[in-house]
């Protein structure tokens, strides 16, 4: 007769599952031998629990199907939540198979104990604790259904002893998602529509949701003489091919799609759940539309929210909506975001003789060589604004990020995931100094598991995007400095093919050799600690802020670092 650790491992298989993302532990041995006897699901060892989680996050968003990770009971499973976060608040399909200490113990304090089903619960979709194999597999197919069709994390707390248990139904079932279209009635399409043709300048806010909707989406554009501003989410599924883009909005984003948005007396937010608030016009019109109806409003006032998928939605909008004659808007935008782009272009230079690398050149030659479906990863801060700003989408090039739970030490984790879904694939994780380090035993994974994921660091020395928060807020910058060793020395050391780049004139061969190598490698790049991520729009309280930094770093003894940030940024500021 068969185990409930057997019969999940059946149920997995039979759900085309073959890979696990874990750490064994001897709570886990029930199901870690249970893949050992079945032989076709791959466990994929890596050095850290966290990072099981974050790769299973980005199998899941680049494949859209259901990742697995496992973790032992107490400290084990715990290292998963972080990852659990940045998997459920990124919408991503992901089942946790959590152990727990043996059933005749859970209360007593016994050896590793904790509560999973409590600590779990702020991560997940569902979450719940197996006492009892007879809840088996009743409860794997609760979970997996929750995980698939709410689009999260699902965790299964499992004791040792309850795993090894027989089952007595061996059934395995295949869940498969439902895909409903959701569509908004009929009078609310015409009030939407309305709304649209009484306004003179339309602008379209697009985020992740427009997903699947690339043609409609322009289209209705189109038809509206409306620019599509993007938010960092939607960027990888409609920025490319796109004759309407002006860029993206927010913190990180450019000028161009800040005053596409501050320009527009109506607002289309088309699967957006854009946090910042103060980057909204002010007296637009604003209609929304998102598949979940708890969304709405919930980041700016709306005049109208509408339920409903953005394709279907944008499709059933496009005949109701009266073609716009008058293109100034779109043209305005167009414009400003060409010479918008031209001014960002112009900072992605080499640097002249010893000075420290500019970031923006780096991001330009990774974009300039890397594969047309290269699947990109970066970490949360400056590479990320890099990246955000310098890599250009085709149909198939993925970019992945912790861009809403926001957690550093990413990049390498989701390379992980997306080079084990996508073995064929050309994986880029655009590493930070602090993440790189921060996880740099999973760079033993990529050998371990022979993944070859390309990590090129951007070594400032710093935890550059916090000194530049520190600098807009009027703080002396403490506490930020990294002393680095040599990262592409320590790649070697670990069977990793690597270069380390300090000059400018160096850098464009070492791109080209790093990601043409066969197998893992790494790009150790010394990049500029002074560079300026420059906001779309500044802010009084922010030019106040520098100006208390400077005064302070002044006073302090410390003004010579005032000249390296000039000398850094000259051609932004000059």
């Amino acid at each position: 007769m068969a185990n409930v650790a057997e019969n999940i491992v059946k149920t997995l298989h039979a759900n085309g599952i073959d890979r696990v993302y874990g750490i064994p532990g001897d709570s886990l041995n029930g199901f870690t031998d249970a893949l050992r006897k079945d032989g076709t699901i791959r466990w994929v060892h890596v050095r850290h629990e966290e990072s099981a989680a974050f790769a299973a996050a980005a199998d899941a968003a680049t494949t859209g199907e259901l990742a697995v990770v496992a973790g032992s009971c107490g400290p084990g499973n715990l290292h998963l939540i972080n990852g659990l976060y940045d998997a459920n608040r990124s919408r991503v399909p992901v089942l946790a198979i959590a152990a727990h200490i043996p059933t005749t113990e859970i209360g007593t304090g016994y050896f590793q104990e904790t509560h999973p089903q409590e600590l779990f619960r702020e991560c997940s979709v569902y979450v719940e604790y197996v006492a009892d194999p007879k809840q088996m597999p009743r409860l794997m197919e609760i979970a997996m259904r929750a995980a698939v069709e709410e689009r999260g994390v699902a965790v299964l707390v499992i004791p040792g002893d309850v795993a090894l248990a027989d089952i007595a139904d061996d059934r395995a079932v295949v869940i498969e998602r439902a895909r409903p279209v959701v569509v908004p009635s009929a009078p609310e399409l015409e009030k939407a529509a309305t709304l649209l043709n009484a306004a003179k300048n339309v602008t379209i806010l697009a985020g992740a949701g427009v997903e699947g909707a690339h043609d409609e989406v322009i289209a209705l554009a189109d038809k509206l003489g409306a620019p599509i501003v993007h938010a960092l989410r939607g960027k990888e599924f409609i920025e490319y091919d796109n004759p309407f883009d002006v860029g993206m909005t927010g913190l990180l984003g450019f000028a161009s799609g800040f005053r596409a948005m501050e320009a527009a007396d109506a607002l289309l937010v088309l699967g957006s759940d854009f946090p910042y608030e103060q980057f909204y016009p002010d007296n637009a019109t604003t209609i929304q539309v998102d598949i979940r109806g708890a969304q709405l409003g919930k980041r700016h006032p709306l005049d109208l929210g509408l339920v409903g998928d953005v394709r279907a939605t944008s499709e059933a909008l496009l005949p109701r909506v009266a073609r716009k004659e008058d293109r100034t808007h779109l043209d305005d935008a167009t414009a400003h975001y060409r010479k918008t782009r031209k001014k960002l272009d112009e900072l992605a230079v080499p640097t002249k003789g010893d000075r420290p690398i500019h970031p923006q050149y780096l991001a330009r030659l990774l974009d300039e060589h890397a594969a047309d479906d290269a699947i990109f990863t970066a970490d949360v801060g400056s590479p990320t604004v890099w990246a955000a700003r310098y890599l250009s989408m085709t149909e198939n090039r993925r970019l992945i990020g912790s861009f809403t739970h926001g957690s550093m030490a990413n990049a390498l984790m989701h390379g992980i995931g997306a080079q084990a879904a996508h073995p064929d694939r050309q994986v880029v994780a655009l590493a930070g100094d602090g993440g790189l380090s921060m996880m740099l035993g999973e760079l033993l994974t990529l050998t371990q598991n022979r993944l070859p994921v390309k990590t090129i660091v951007v070594n400032n020395s710093s935890l550059n995007f916090v000194e530049l928060e520190m600098k807009a807020a009027g703080f002396v910058t403490y506490g930020t400095g990294l002393e680095n060793p040599s990262f592409a020395a320590i790649a070697e050391a670990m069977g990793i093919f690597a270069r380390r780049v300090e000059r400018s004139e160096d850098l464009p061969d070492a791109v080209r050799e790093v990601l043409a190598h066969d197998g893992p490698a790494l790009l150790d790049v010394v990049t500029e600690r002074q560079e300026l991520s420059m906001p779309p729009a500044i802010e009084a309280a922010q030019v106040k802020g520098f100006a208390l930094y400077a005064i302070r770093t002044v006073m302090s003894g410390r003004g010579d670092e005032l000249l390296d940030l000039a000398k850094a940024n000259w051609r932004q500021l000059f």
